[in-house]
């Protein structure tokens, strides 16, 4: 080969990097796997190790603490309402059915008397309110309200219907336990204003034996016993002549017994105002 064709082999050969040994490429795969380290295994992993790896340790951010522990709070109200709701159940639960009868019935009535009590009040407010006089309409309630004081207390007369019961006793054998009896039966059956023989009988009368008579209040009376009761006539009669009641027991005693209905009934003994010694008005 002349000197011109070998100058550009040896040129080619400057500008080519040698040749490296079978044994050096070996090394340097080696310490490049050394360098990689465990992150030189991820190729080798699974699917799930991978996801497994990316799961945990979890990051939980600052949010997602507060939102787990008010969760938290949200659910353990509702265990202890849930529980509380259990227990009250679970005592009507085991009571008798009479008891839950009853417990139904005093409800029934409870909400029937705060329902007219209700209906009442707005009732009064509707007067004030529609009335051109306030002031007025305010007055005459106050007179009404008085007016039916005055009649529990027997203060004032009052009329309406009700019934006359006479007891003529001609062996003298009633006695004042058996008027007494009476007056309890027509009171529990709705008497509103009482009257006997010219007394009038209000929440404090007593009665007592005087000799062959009877004394009501401290004022003596004779047979024959006259009651002026006003009410609902179809209530107090009945309940008079209920069996084993009143008559039943006043004719036992050989007395008899008169009762007539009437739609005006006037009852006008009055009892004098007493002003009580120590009780005083709260409102002063």
């Amino acid at each position: 080969m002349s000197n011109q064709d070998q100058a550009p082999e040896n040129r080619l050969r400057k500008e080519l990097p040698e040749e490296m040994p079978a044994g050096a490429t070996e090394s340097v795969e080696n310490a490049s796997r050394a360098a990689d380290g465990p992150e030189g295994q991820t190729a080798d992993l699974t699917g799930r190790q991978r996801l497994v790896k990316g799961l945990w340790p979890p990051r939980v951010s600052r949010a997602q603490l507060i939102v787990a522990v008010l969760l938290f709070g949200l659910g353990f109200g509702l265990a202890v309402q849930v529980a509380s709701n259990s227990d009250g159940d679970g005592a009507l639960r085991g009571a008798r059915q009479e008891d839950l009868v009853r417990i139904l019935d005093e409800l029934d009535d409870r909400t029937q008397r705060l329902e007219d009590e209700r209906q009442g009040l707005e009732k009064q407010r509707d007067e004030l309110e529609n009335s051109s006089n306030q002031a007025e309409e305010a007055r005459k309630q106050t007179v009404e309200k008085e007016r039916q004081l005055g009649i529990l207390a027997g203060t004032v007369a009052a009329q309406g219907p009700g019934i006359t019961m006479t007891i003529d006793d001609t062996k003298g054998t009633v006695e004042a336990d058996m008027l007494l009896d009476a007056i309890q039966e027509l009171r529990a059956a709705g008497a509103e204003a009482i009257q006997v023989n010219g007394v009038r009988v209000v929440a404090g009368t007593y009665l007592t034996d005087a000799g062959n008579s009877v004394s009501v209040d401290g004022n003596k009376i004779n047979a024959p016993y006259r009651f002026k009761v006003i009410g609902k006539s179809q209530d107090l009669e009945p309940a008079l002549n209920i069996p084993g009641g009143v008559v039943q027991t006043l004719e036992k005693e050989q007395a008899t017994v008169t009762i007539e209905r009437s739609d005006k009934i006037v009852v006008d003994a009055l009892r004098a105002a007493k002003r009580p010694d120590y009780a005083r008005s709260s409102s002063q």
